[in-house]
């Protein structure tokens, strides 16, 4: 299912679609696509898992057991969640678009799809406007281009990887606020990383050597990261 199309941006997703190598397969094409993506194959653990974690959009197919997807949809919006909806269904009809929009759904994509529009229409819907949307972040000497996905320091070009600049721009868009290794985790990485690993540790340390000196990056004794 892997499809290039040239985006390369700190998005996270959830996929939640009841037809399991489905959800496997978009779940795969996304993270090919550099995408953090999890899964959940009923609407109960979908809602428990957008309710706890922070996503950028959630893939929600309509037709979902225990949990519909209308009940689902109806529930992220009314606690006041930033993701972004993408409701799939296989029903095409303009009453149950409309029907799906009126509950809060962002976009509607129904089934079959082709794989390079439901990653066109993810990024597309990342990238609408939120709280913290500010497409340059600049801090001190450290300059984020986010929409071309470009890090200076002192007008210096930095060559970063894509969960190093994710870590960072998590540390930019957090401002003076002290970021936890455990926030990290969830904001660049998806569930399928072991959260007892050193990765958040290693890529950090990846990502001073890059900054390099004086090291921007503060560690906050027994509570995370903040940015100098």
């Amino acid at each position: 299912m892997s499809c290039r199309v040239g985006h390369d941006a700190l998005v996270r997703v959830l996929v939640v679609e009841d037809h399991e190598d489905l959800a496997d397969d978009i779940a795969e094409g996304l993270r090919d696509q550099g995408i953090a993506a999890d899964v959940a194959y009923d609407g109960s653990v979908g809602m428990e898992k957008a309710l706890v974690n922070r996503y950028d959009v959630v893939v929600l197919d309509r037709d979902l057991p225990r949990v519909h997807g209308d009940a689902l949809c109806a529930a992220l919006v009314g606690s006041g969640s930033e993701a972004r909806i993408l409701m799939l269904t296989a029903a095409d009809a303009v009453d149950d678009r409309v029907e799906g929009l009126n509950l809060g759904a962002d976009d509607y994509l129904t089934k079959p799809f082709a794989f390079a529009e439901l990653v066109a229409r993810v990024h597309a819907l990342s990238r609408r406007p939120s709280t913290a949307s500010a497409p340059v972040i600049t801090r001190g000497e450290l300059v984020f281009d986010r929409a071309r996905r470009r890090v200076s320091r002192a007008g210096r070009p930095l060559s970063l990887t894509r969960k190093e600049r994710g870590v960072l721009e998590v540390l930019l868009l957090a401002g003076d606020s002290v970021v936890s290794a455990g926030e990290l985790f969830e904001r660049v990485w998806d569930e399928r990383t072991d959260p007892f690993s050193n990765t958040v540790t290693v890529t950090l340390a990846r990502l001073r050597r890059k900054l390099g000196a004086p090291d921007p990056i503060e560690t906050v004794v027994g509570e995370g990261y903040r940015l100098r």
